[in-house]
Parts: C-alpha cells; structure tokens; sequence
C-alpha cells in the first residue's frame, strides 16, 4: 500500500472517532470548544506519529513476550515529552485539556496502531500511518468542538456567529457531547456510504 494510500485511510477509512470508534474519553471529555478539539487531536498525533516510527524501528529488538510492556513505555517517554512541552508553550491549553494529556498513553488508538501497524511496517510507512490517523482524529475532534461551540455558544473558534444568548448550554456540556458526536457518526456513515 502507498504512503498517500495508507495517510488516506487514516482520515476516510478508518477514521478513529467516526469509523472504529476509538478514543472516546478524550472525544467526549475535550471537545467542548474547536480549538479544544484541535489541541487535544494534534498532541495526540504528535505522540502518535513519534510513537510509530520508534515502534517500528525496534520492532526486531524486543521480543514477543515483553512487546506491549515497551509499545507503553515508548508511548508514555513521547507524552512525557508533550507534557512538558504544552506546560512550557501553550500553559492555557495545557490548563485546559489538564488530566487528558497523561490520559493520551492509555489511549487505545496508539496502542492499537503500534500492533496493527507500527509493528509490521517499515517507520516510514508508520510515519504516514500515524499521520493520516492523527489528521483524522484531529479532524473528527476539531469538527465535533465547532458544533458543540457553535450551538452551544454561537461562536468557532472564539468568533462570534450569532449572540450567545440564543445558544443552547446543553451541547457545551457533557451530554450535548454524545447527541453531536451521535450526529456526526450518522452524517460520516451516510456520507461514506454515498
């Protein structure tokens, strides 16, 4: 399969949050805002994409029997590392998102990724694996954070589009979450199987 095949699956085929549906603790936990969403979907990519290409670079040094154990320790070294980064650059995403960031080495994408893929394949091809998986579940995250911002407050991305009075509180709160990611889900399966 081709690098652009294998980017290209990621974000249509098998998009974590709207196809496999995966990750949904940090889908329905940060995505209260679209600059939440994205925050959270690219240092998700980040360790996802630093992740893989290790993974698959030492996939014939370790052995079957201690494989995950250092598939978690490779995870959690880039989200140690992404963890430092968002305190030292970008402190009010990083107050933000809070608990979900050290919350992203238990994330069953990378893991799942990293066996499925990373493991199998040579680092470049698991560069653009975990690029396209990324850009999906950042895309998914940003997507779903613009409809709930928007219906729940009337703006994106801070822009007003409408007056926040005739904003609904419920989709910037934790049940408005399900009933858009429900939305999406429906309107991405129709979509894929026009």
């Amino acid at each position: 399969m081709s690098n652009l095949k294998v980017l290209i699956n990621g974000i249509v085929n098998e998009n974590p949050t709207f196809v496999l549906l995966l990750g949904m603790c940090p889908t329905l936990g940060t995505t209260s805002s679209a600059e939440n969403g994205m925050g959270m979907g690219l240092a998700t990519m980040f360790v996802l994409i630093c992740s893989n290409v290790v993974i698959s670079a030492i996939k014939n040094l370790v052995p079957d029997m201690v494989r995950i154990p250092i598939f978690v320790v490779v995870i959690a070294s880039f989200v140690t590392i992404l963890d430092m980064l968002m305190q030292a650059y970008v402190p009010d995403l990083y107050k933000t998102l809070g608990l979900f960031i050290p919350l992203i080495v238990v994330n069953c994408i990378l893991l799942g990724r990293a066996e499925a893929f990373a493991c199998k394949n040579s680092p470049v091809a698991s560069f653009f694996d975990g690029l396209g998986i990324g850009l999906g579940f950042t895309i998914a995250l940003t997507l779903l954070g613009a409809v709930r911002e928007l219906l729940g407050t009337g703006k994106v991305f801070g822009l007003e589009i409408y007056p926040e009075q005739y904003g609904m509180l419920t989709f910037v709160l934790a049940p408005g979450a399900f009933i858009a990611l429900g939305f999406l889900i429906a309107i991405v399966n129709r979509l894929r199987k026009a």
